[in-house]
């Protein structure tokens, strides 16, 4: 199948969005799909382990570094929100994994350097995507802090030691965790269906950014038991990484990575 095939097959499958469960992308996988995938992923971690650890590495130290950065600016009342959000931007982050995982694929080595430089099939579309992902999650994170002032007025934020007492302490705080709750999982859904596949797909294919999207939201759509259990995987590995403090994100997002690359040619890949 050549490029403009692919893309054909790109434009044509993605009308009609979550109208109809076309064939063509429906694949038939069990809700523990993922843990194959995961399966995948450990695999290629182990194949060349010092590179995809230095890249945890360096996420790590990219996020303990913003961790520190909303402490030092006193915006720590928003570091729950930003945790969550990460989810968001954490595809466009994985990008080298990606990378990785195709050239072992196909037959291939790539050491952290050749990682760090992948050039995506789609050029600067994929940075239009990085974009957009990070607008959603600074939308997610404003929308948490209207959250807490609807709820608790203009009052200055307890401070991280304290919020917790606050809202298991009154009827306020329960409120706000269930509505926040709908309104996060709502976010997160959205945010999941538009980048799980549309990353991975700018690395592999020439497309843009909104067909990429699009096609991953009808793919997640059709494909929803695996995806469902996917997605639920995703969150308990990263509710590891912050139970270690962020530590975990030196195994974990490499392997989330890897596997993730795995999960698009299960799915996304129509000559699969």
């Amino acid at each position: 199948m050549n490029e403009t095939d692919k893309s054909y097959w790109l434009l044509s499958e993605t009308s009609g969005i979550g109208e109809t469960r076309d064939p063509a992308l429906q694949r038939g996988l069990p809700a523990t799909a993922g843990l194959r995938w995961l399966a995948l992923g450990w695999r290629d971690f182990w194949r060349g382990p010092s590179t995809s650890i230095a890249y945890g590495v360096g996420v790590f130290l990219l996020s303990a570094a913003f961790v520190w950065t909303l402490f030092e600016f006193g915006r720590d009342y928003i570091l729950f929100p930003s945790l969550a959000g990460f989810l968001i931007v954490a595809p466009f982050l994985a990008i080298g994994l990606y990378a990785k995982s195709r050239a072992l694929g196909e037959g291939r080595t790539v050491g952290l350097a050749s990682m760090l430089r992948t050039r995506p099939k789609a050029g600067a579309q994929v940075f239009f995507a990085g974009l957009l992902l990070s607008l959603l999650m600074l939308l997610w994170t404003r929308a948490a802090v209207l959250l807490w002032a609807l709820f608790f007025g203009v009052t200055a934020f307890p401070g991280l030691d304290n919020v917790i007492g606050v809202l298991i302490g009154s009827a306020y705080g329960w409120t706000m965790i269930a509505v926040g709750t709908a309104i996060g999982g709502l976010f997160a859904a959205f945010a999941f269906s538009i980048s799980v596949f549309s990353v991975p797909m700018m690395l592999d294919r020439r497309v843009d950014a909104l067909t990429a999207m699009g096609t991953s939201m009808k793919l997640v759509w059709n494909n929803l038991p695996a995806m469902i259990g996917w997605g639920a995987m995703v969150i308990v590995l990263f509710a590891l990484c912050v139970a270690t403090g962020l530590l975990g994100m030196i195994v974990i997002f490499p392997l989330l990575g890897h596997a993730t690359w795995h999960a698009y040619v299960a799915v996304a890949r129509p000559e699969a």
